[in-house]
């Protein structure tokens, strides 16, 4: 019996994005049901496969639902383990993939909600904040062609989400990505020259367009 896979997610979200490149690169057919992920209008669906959180994504393989965007894309590597892995086999160079995921999401993903969503008062700050978060990435990158080497990984994967947000960034900062970090910006580029990533990500001006119709509704000018 093939399996059935079922992808509970949102358009913009990076954390479903990673799903999305994950599932893309191993090949996986699903079925994508999008979300309300701004109004109140939560589905039955996923208050029923996410109880706790009742956050997208949720990945639904046969019945079952595995919720937490990193976790979702350790359990595809794992259970789609015949196809290219995203995780290194060594030990120390797994923990490190790791660490650096969790990285992205305990530092860069606030930093950059901050800057895009800064009063004016705020914006210095959050500014320094988010430039001190890339540079950390830019120096883990180094002249690295992807995070963990040679190879399309499990860092990769965790980050190339925001690359979607990078004129969003310039938008609210005072700033230019490519001036700031050129090898990021050049990472981002290489990453988009792969299918799984180029069609999975949205298109940018849609997610200019989008990012400034939120700010408006959230009264941010």
């Amino acid at each position: 019996m093939a399996d059935e896979v079922v992808l509970l997610g949102f358009w913009l979200s990076p954390f479903a994005l990673r799903t999305r490149i994950s599932l893309a690169e191993k090949g996986v057919k699903y079925e994508h049901k999008e979300e309300d992920l701004l109004g109140k209008n939560k589905s039955t669906l996923l208050l029923e496969m996410n109880p706790v959180h009742k956050q997208i994504p949720v990945l639904i393989h046969n019945g079952k639902p595995v919720c937490e965007s990193l976790n979702i894309v350790e359990y595809i590597d794992q259970v789609w383990s015949d196809r290219s892995p995203f995780l290194p086999s060594d030990p120390y160079q797994r923990a490190q993939a790791r660490f650096w995921a969790d990285y992205v999401d305990k530092k860069v993903f606030p930093a950059q909600k901050k800057l895009c969503f800064a009063t004016k008062e705020e914006k210095e700050t959050a500014e320094k904040e988010f430039l001190d978060a890339f540079k950390l990435l830019e120096e883990q990158l180094g002249d690295k062609d992807y995070f963990g080497g040679d190879k399309f990984g499990f860092v990769d994967i965790a980050f190339v989400p925001f690359s979607s947000f990078f004129k969003n960034y310039e938008i609210v900062g005072s700033f230019k990505m490519e001036e700031e970090f050129p090898k990021i910006c050049a990472w981002a580029k290489r990453c988009k020259q792969k299918e799984s990533v180029s069609k999975s990500l949205p298109d940018s001006q849609k997610v200019s367009e989008f990012f400034l119709e939120i700010r408006k509704k959230f009264g941010v000018e």
